[in-house]
């Protein structure tokens, strides 16, 4: 047994504690499907139970990787360099919900659904809602600044949390930000810790800001002949008044894999789709959707509005459907999501289509066309080391063309193992010398999920 498992096992109860090899090995991976085994397996259920195995792993220089239910798709929650998972899910108390105030306290094992669920009962919601909802936790939401549909108009982590509880890599614990719509003193750690991927800090505590729910909502569905049709559209949408509540998008690719799945029927010449939904105050939701419908039709093959409950799951069956085809068809693809400035979009899709043709690999495009977010994913057999290594390939040329284009690596899914070779050509050696520094004043012996942190310059 390692000194570092001796000491857990002196530390917590057994239930508490995982020390065998064979019941650790689950939590060595995430949704990524890359997988490390950690030497312990910690369940904290307190903030000072967090403190005194940060400063534990620090006195023994034993890497820490915090860890919430695994769903990151980049391998953020991978124990790469063994040392502890510290498993955040059992500190799942809704601490407070403060109608009055706006804000809902939690702890960090809290699922996306039950903040939904607990804001609901008061007519609030809180605004980032990844399509893991249902079991993705508050902790890895805040950790990656994972977002969803409904950024394009009410933001993401960072628009929506006033304020943390953390435990730096010294083992001290500390507050950062407000609890009101406005605050000055100090910097901003709040949101420089969201987002961090747990490389600055464990976050224990957050204070969520709620906005109030919509009296009304309604969806469009536009489909258009092209790509350039579509991208056009969004941006005449995104220059309206009112933002749409949602703006997602489906590529040529896209639409041919989901078509005739689950009774979906799409028309032939359907070159991109756009899931438009718009909300707001009852008495004028309707001249709302009639001008966004107006805007939306320039160009379109069709659109079709539902003002149903029942009409809006049957609009939405079309993106549903292609999650599960693409699990179908391609249950080990490579998802990556990147972002460009919205006008770019039809330069990403027609480069991707190149590249797709070029490497001899097949790439289905959707996401969340109202901020440029695409979800990029390569349909790739990975016990065929030929495909592999033109997928990787074809990869490398896909992140060069975005950043070409203005845009960013990655725009909810963080960076972890995957990305991290990538992110120096993003950002500048003078950027990742202040962020190294930055590290070391909340980390100074690197033990907080070491690997993950943007690389030295």
């Amino acid at each position: 047994m390692s000194d570092l498992a001796r000491e857990i096992e002196r530390l917590l109860p057994p239930e508490d504690r995982l020390l065998d090899p064979a019941d650790c090995w689950a939590y060595g991976a995430d949704n990524s499907r890359l997988h490390a085994a950690p030497e312990a397996v910690a369940f904290a259920r307190d903030s000072q139970t967090v403190v005194e195995l940060v400063r534990l792993c620090r006195r023994l220089g034993a890497p820490l990787v915090a860890r919430g239910r695994g769903t990151g798709t980049t391998g953020a929650a991978v124990p790469d360099r063994g040392g502890l998972v510290l498993s955040l899910e059992r500190m799942n108390r809704i601490v407070d919900v403060d109608p009055a105030n706006r804000w809902l306290i939690a702890e960090p094992g809290v699922t996306n659904a039950e903040i939904q669920a607990a804001a609901g009962e008061h007519g609030f919601f809180w605004p980032p809602d990844p399509t893991s909802a249902a079991y993705c936790t508050l902790g890895g939401n805040l950790a990656y600044n994972s977002a969803g549909p409904h950024a394009v108009k009410y933001g993401t982590p960072r628009d929506n949390t006033l304020g943390l509880e953390a435990v730096a890599g010294t083992g001290e614990h500390f507050r950062t930000g407000v609890r009101t719509t406005k605050g000055v003193v100090g910097y901003d750690l709040t949101r420089l810790l969201i987002g961090s991927e747990g490389t600055l800090g464990i976050i224990t505590q957050a204070t969520l800001k709620l906005t109030p729910r919509p009296e009304c909502t309604r969806l469009l569905q536009a489909v258009y002949p092209t790509i350039d049709a579509a991208a056009r559209a969004v941006a005449r949408l995104m220059a309206r008044a009112e933002s749409p509540s949602a703006l997602e998008f489906m590529d040529r690719s896209a639409i041919g894999m989901i078509r005739g799945y689950g009774g979906v029927e799409l028309p032939e010449a359907a070159g991109a789709i756009l899931m438009i939904e718009s909300d707001g105050p009852a008495e004028i939701i309707e001249t709302r959707i009639d001008g966004i419908r107006r805007t939306a039709a320039e160009g379109a093959l069709s659109v079709d509005v539902a003002d149903t409950p029942e009409a809006m799951d049957r609009l939405w069956q079309v993106r549903k459907a292609l999650s599960p085809a693409l699990r179908t068809i391609a249950p080990k693809k490579i998802n990556e999501d990147v972002v460009v400035p919205v006008s770019r979009i039809p330069a990403l899709i027609g480069g991707l289509e190149e590249l797709a043709e070029r490497h001899a690999i097949r790439i289905v495009n959707f996401g969340h066309a109202g901020n440029g977010n695409i979800h990029v994913n390569l349909l790739v057999n990975p016990d065929d080391p030929e495909e592999m290594h033109r997928a990787e390939v074809c990869l490398d040329e896909a992140f060069r063309l975005v950043l070409s284009l203005d845009g960013s690596l990655s725009g909810e899914h963080g960076v972890g193992l995957v990305k991290r070779p990538f992110v120096d050509r993003e950002l500048d050696p003078a950027a990742l010398t202040l962020m190294e520094g930055v590290r070391a004043v909340f980390d100074p012996d690197g033990i907080l999920n070491p690997g993950k942190a943007p690389p030295a310059p």
